[in-house]
């Protein structure tokens, strides 16, 4: 079985010590084992950025740049290669992880616009002889910890934008599917990153504390759980650190009488139980707004979740693939269980399911549940698995309602032919990402994604400008030559113009 090692000042490390397997969950097999650092093979990771940082923070953004366009080109060359690695480790499809990739190259064309995106502000003559301007600039050693579900596309939010940004970055990415991230790193040095700009390093919550407890780190960014990112921003910021920490989800899609039910099924099948419904922006609740809607969906959707294409995620021609480890599945039958204990219908349930050739694998088929209400726990908790929950409600008033008063606000989309009800949604709903017609509204990478309430912790969303903003300091200069010939006397009231 071989082993990850870790990526840091530019060379490949492995250590002994505490390690975990890597699992190929469409066999239920351990097919890697993952060292996890200690406190100090993080803090080596932390030195080589901090000796890095002088030289590449002096380095033009033009340059900086140029690395940044190489990167994007050997992305695309090894696109198969990492989508494979992505599918053998995570699950998810082979098409499913490609998209993922394309996403993630998305965020690094954005960075390769570096000397657009950090050009500052300039003001002449603001007073008399005095010119004033600001610039941004970097702020350092900064760190990233991102999630299983994504691991090609989430470090790529993050550390292509702090780098050209002038930071060195170190990056902690899930323990459960390494080998995908490890090897975009990869080619980042081969894209001429110079050593200790960007290191790699796996663990658990030793690794997170590390990162969060030395000083050298000045910024952290997250992606994960809510539990897991207030924790992150509260020991972060006490400790002064910058910190973006996006947490869980319950993402609803509403359906209004005059909605095109037909486009509204495709779009949510793909949105519920595309990756397993592993997606901090997956679709598991469908408000319809009276029994009509409800009753049409429901019978529309349960042929097409039985006709659900399930298999290993490295074949081809699949809809989905198996959630990423036993305990994911489990945990999310559990949810199953719990829905029908609380009296919701169970119109189609996918626990039980075998593929055949992979019996061992951690799989489980689509399931919807009809007559979901508020109290029940398969309607308040994240379930991050293939479930979709039907609630019935009398006008859209009443299902922004629900929306607005779930501790989660992370997406949501209506689907309707009514531009003044999409309107009012636009304006009313408190969630930071809406998509109207559009069931996974994930912003572009030139805008920036995050949401509200109990789904962000810090000021600042991932990617974009706001990304700009987080990964740099802003720094403001005012400047005044005095004419030699002049002489002023002293002020001392307070200086104005």
């Amino acid at each position: 079985m071989s082993v990850i090692p870790h990526l840091i000042n530019g060379e490949l490390v492995t250590e002994n010590g505490r390690a975990v397997d890597v699992f190929n969950p469409s066999t239920g097999q351990a097919i890697h084992k993952l060292p996890l650092a200690t406190r100090e093979t993080i803090q080596s990771a932390i030195d080589a950025a901090k000796a890095a940082f002088p030289a590449w923070r002096n380095t033009p953004p033009a340059k900086r740049a140029q690395v940044m366009f190489r990167f994007k080109q050997l992305l695309e060359q090894n696109e198969a290669r990492i989508a494979q690695l992505i599918s053998e480790e995570h699950g998810k499809t082979l098409e499913d992880a490609a998209g993922e990739l394309k996403r993630g190259i998305e965020n690094v064309e954005f960075a390769c616009a570096a000397p657009e995106i950090l050009k500052g502000e300039y003001s002449r003559n603001v007073g008399p002889n005095i010119d004033a301007w600001s610039d941004f600039q970097p702020l350092g050693v900064v760190a990233g910890i991102t999630p299983f579900n994504f691991p090609a596309m989430v470090p790529l939010w993050m550390y292509p934008l702090a780098i050209v940004c002038g930071n060195c970055f170190i990056l902690k990415p899930s323990e459960r599917d390494p080998s995908s991230t490890l090897l975009i790193a990869q080619l980042l040095l081969e894209a001429g990153l110079p050593k200790g700009v960007l290191s790699v390093v796996h663990g658990d919550k030793t690794a997170v504390d590390a990162l969060i407890e030395a000083p050298e780190v000045k910024a952290l960014s997250f992606v994960g759980s809510t539990p897991i990112a207030e924790y992150i921003y509260s020991e972060g910021t006490k400790r002064g650190k910058r910190v973006q920490a996006l947490g869980g989800a319950k993402n609803h899609a509403v359906l209004m009488p005059d909605a095109d039910l037909d486009n509204a099924i495709s779009a949510l099948m793909g949105a519920a139980y595309g990756s397993c419904g592993e997606r901090c922006m997956a679709i598991s609740v469908a408000v319809c707004v009276g029994d009509q809607v409800a009753d049409a969906l429901v019978a529309k959707l349960v042929p097409q979740i039985k006709a659900l294409k399930i298999g290993a995620g490295t074949n081809c021609g699949l809809d989905m693939g198996p959630l990423v480890t036993g305990q994911a599945r489990d945990k999310v039958s559990g949810y199953v269980e719990d829905g029908v204990a609380a009296g919701a219908k169970l119109v189609v349930d996918g626990r039980g399911l075998t593929v055949a050739g992979h019996e061992e694998g951690f799989f489980l088929g689509g399931c919807l549940f009809d007559n979901v209400t508020p109290e029940m726990r398969i309607y308040k908790e994240e379930i991050f698995g293939p479930v979709l929950c039907v609630v019935r409600v009398n006008s859209l008033e009443e299902a922004m309602q629900l929306i607005n008063d779930h501790e989660y606000g992370n997406g949501t989309c209506i689907f309707t032919r009514d531009g003044e009800a999409a309107r009012l949604f636009c304006d009313e709903i408190e969630v930071g990402m809406v998509g109207v017609n559009v069931p996974l509204p994930v912003p572009v990478a030139y805008h920036s994604f995050g949401g509200w309430k109990r789904s962000l912790f810090g000021d600042l969303h991932a990617y974009g400008p706001d990304g700009v903003r987080f990964y740099t300091r802003r720094k403001a200069i005012t400047q005044r030559w005095p004419q030699r010939a002049s002489h002023e006397a002293s002020q001392f009231a307070f200086p104005s113009l």
